[in-house]
């Protein structure tokens, strides 16, 4: 999909959740790609009335919808797959609720045998190239 203005995000997240069969969610991307943006806009169309922000500093933001809790996980700033586990990221993975991962690069080895999807995002100089599996 290509994504030409911040308001085409709506549609990305609209047809993300159709297609979500999993509870955890690699987003791929450099920094400015609009990991966090498509985020804002998945959780709206979840109903989420809570303010979405980066979790680049907490490493894990937490937030509510209708249908249960969302965690959104940053994991840029984590050196190594050590601190990924300090973070106790077993424990959130292992539940039901839907688990959004940016930077998953750390951790993603560790990811096999589960079922997730990846999202990934390409900065052009006027667009963005989104692909979703």
């Amino acid at each position: 999909m290509k994504i030409e203005s911040i308001n085409e995000w709506q549609s990305v997240a609209e047809f993300v959740i159709s297609k979500l069969q999993h509870n955890i969610l690699l987003l791929k991307g450099n920094l400015g790609a609009g990991k966090t943006t498509f985020t804002q806009f998945l959780l709206k169309n979840l109903g989420s009335k809570d303010e979405v922000n980066s979790p680049t500093y907490s490493i894990v933001n937490e937030y509510n919808t209708p249908k249960g809790k969302i965690f959104h996980f940053d994991l840029y700033r984590l050196k190594n797959i050590e601190e990924v586990y300090d973070i106790g990221i077993e424990e959130y993975l292992d539940n039901a609720f839907l688990c959004i991962i940016e930077w998953p690069e750390v951790y993603e080895e560790e990811l096999y045998g589960l079922n997730y999807h990846t999202m990934s995002i390409i900065n052009n100089d006027d667009s963005r190239e989104v692909s979703f599996e």
